[in-house]
């Protein structure tokens, strides 16, 4: 059946209609100026945090704004050729293909990225344009549990790798045989926390483990947390008398005296038990002010979730969060990643585990969003 070029065009300018309404592009605009005027501030970089902060946004609206205004023009320009591909068409049909074959090429690429700015539109959670802080953890599974952990952390670098985002690892407790006990890591990119907050959970590896002498198959469990990173206007106060600071020498690769003296940092938050260690920062200094932003960031999650709970009892919703169990990574006897939650699967685990991980995570953000599962109907 042959395609019905204008009704495409018609769908992808309704699409994008509905992601400006969200996106707003003059709002975008408005908010660039006033950014750009910031920037221009002579005083800016006397605080090279809060000027890398703001110099990022700027970047990431100027950005989104130039995608919305090449989306635009791009319908424009469609609908042009069309208009010329079925002028020739009239004159001779065999020249006209070739323009049909460049419309084809132009409808598949416009409504990638339309489908990426969708997926972003959803993302309207309150902290889900904020950076966000990712801990892993091995769980059940012994040694193979340790080095699942380590696998799905050079995953999720690598992911952020893919993307050009920064990431800095904060903290690495290394297990004793292979792999390591946990590990906490920043990535700083725009919705960073909204995008990787569908990651949250139990992931599960089935292989053949390569630990065990008799090659039999292992189950093993890592746990993923992603909380979002604080600003200094979440005014998270935390009062000395609240938290326990113990220093102690860093384990692991060593490095530049890591190893040579005490810098790394234990905060206990004594009324709620909150445990956060630091290690890979060069003094005692930097890692109790890593230890603490990631301590306010889950204290300010905790806050979050509490609120949430309150509203669901508020509504007598009683849907069932996330199971213990979100994804599957099979590697024996076939080879399969398969998202519990959303239905979406891939075959190729090589990819997956090397950072091409954006199918599960826009089917995880749509699935959150509105309930919609891959193979639903």
């Amino acid at each position: 059946m042959a395609r019905d070029y204008r009704s495409d065009i018609d769908n992808l300018r309704h699409t994008f209609i509905q992601i400006a309404s969200v996106k707003n592009p003059e709002e975008l605009k408005n908010n660039i100026d006033t950014l750009t005027e910031q920037s221009l501030a002579p005083d800016l970089w006397d605080d090279p945090a809060k000027a890398q902060a703001l110099t990022s946004k700027l970047s990431y609206a100027q950005a989104e704004l130039k995608k919305l205004r090449d989306a635009q023009g791009q319908i424009e320009d469609l609908e042009a050729l069309l208009e010329m591909a079925e002028e020739e068409n009239r004159v001779d049909e065999g020249s006209a293909a070739e323009l049909y074959e460049d419309l084809d090429v132009e409808l598949d690429n416009l409504s990638k990225t339309l489908d990426e700015l969708h997926i972003q539109t959803l993302l309207s959670g309150k902290y889900d344009s904020r950076d966000a802080v990712v801990t892993i953890r091995s769980g059940a599974g012994g040694v193979d549990a340790a080095d699942w952990a380590q696998m799905l952390q050079r995953m999720y670098l690598r992911w952020a790798e893919r993307h050009d985002f920064d990431t800095k690892v904060l903290n690495t407790s290394y297990a004793e045989e292979a792999g390591i006990k946990s590990t906490t890591f920043e990535v700083h990119a725009p919705y960073a926390y909204g995008t990787l907050s569908v990651e949250a959970g139990t992931h599960r590896l089935v292989r053949i483990s390569p630990f065990d002498n008799q090659g039999r198959r292992q189950t093993s469990f890592a746990a993923v947390e992603v909380i979002p990173l604080i600003e200094q206007t979440d005014h998270i106060d935390i009062p000395d008398t609240d938290i326990r600071v113990d220093v102690f020498r860093s384990s692991g690769p060593g490095g530049q005296s890591v190893n040579t003296t005490d810098s790394a940092v234990r905060i206990t938050h004594i009324p709620t038990g909150l445990v956060v260690s630091m290690q890979d920062e060069k003094s005692q200094i930097q890692n109790r002010a890593a230890a603490m932003r990631v301590l306010q960031s889950r204290l300010l999650l905790m806050k979050q979730e509490e609120e949430a709970r309150e509203k669901k009892e508020l509504a007598g919703d009683i849907k069932a969060s996330w199971g213990d169990q979100m994804r599957s990574y099979v590697l024996h006897p076939y080879q399969m990643v398969k998202d519990l939650r959303t239905g979406y699967e891939s075959g190729n685990t090589d990819n997956v585990f090397d950072g091409d991980i954006d199918g599960f995570i826009d089917a995880g953000i749509r699935w959150k969003a509105t309930g919609e599962r891959v193979n639903d109907e």
